[in-house]
């Protein structure tokens, strides 16, 4: 992190001084006093999706799913990420970070483009982030290229539920990925590589813990009530 801070300070000098040999000082795509973004983390089947759809139509959010955006990109035609997407998702690996990163930045450019209403227009727009970052890499890259978060809601119950609920909906998903083999190996790489982004995040006093065990309705009274902070 302290490395990361020298050299955006070396690369502001290097703008300033016209420095040759210097990183070029990089601002994101986004200006975060415009643009919200709340990124949503939990284990797999932690109910992240349905909490976001109640978000939504609360405070007029656009949703990104990098489950729907990557799965989306593996079954598009002539796509040059398929193949590598495919492949990871099966193995419950992590999709490499350029590209997840890619695909969130032009999704967010499209909503702006297009969405209206409370929260929306002139640039600005509100974003629920749902199973990103999962890596401190992607983290720091998103929040350098893209956007810088305001929020990290981590939804938490324990693994028996988690699984509970994605056996229930692999009855129905027709998902490669909703099968015991792939969800153990979901929740090894959660714990190896997101849970330090949480506690990354805590430092800052950016996080949001909220127990996602109760009733949906209980969940999202807490869940509400976090993120009406960042918005007042």
């Amino acid at each position: 992190m302290a490395l990361n801070f020298i050299w955006k300070i070396a690369g502001a000098l290097a703008d300033a001084l016209h420095l040759p040999g210097f990183p070029k000082h990089k601002e994101p795509k986004f200006d975060k006093k415009k643009v919200t973004v709340i990124f949503v983390l939990g284990g797999t089947g932690a109910g992240k999706g349905t909490q976001c759809s109640l978000l939504v139509e609360k405070y007029n959010f656009s949703h990104l799913s990098t489950g729907d955006l990557l799965r989306a990109e593996q079954d598009r035609l002539d796509s040059q990420f398929g193949d590598l997407i495919r492949t990871h998702i099966r193995e419950g690996e992590i999709v490499p970070m350029e590209v997840v990163v890619k695909l969130l930045e032009n999704a967010m450019c499209a909503v702006l483009e297009s969405k209206t209403g409370e929260g929306w227009g002139d640039g600005k727009g509100r974003f629920l982030v749902d199973g990103f970052p999962r890596k401190m890499d992607q983290a720091l890259k998103f929040e350098e290229d893209v956007c810088t978060s305001s929020l990290v809601l981590f939804f938490t119950t324990n693994e028996e539920t988690m699984l509970e609920r994605l056996l229930e909906r692999g009855k129905t998903s027709s998902r490669d990925d909703d099968n015991i083999e792939s969800i153990k190996k979901r929740f090894a790489t959660y714990k190896e590589t997101t849970m330090p982004v949480i506690e990354h995040y805590e430092k800052s006093g950016k996080v949001a813990e909220v127990d996602s065990s109760p009733s949906v309705d209980e969940i999202h009274a807490v869940a509400a009530a976090a993120v009406a902070k960042v918005l007042t």
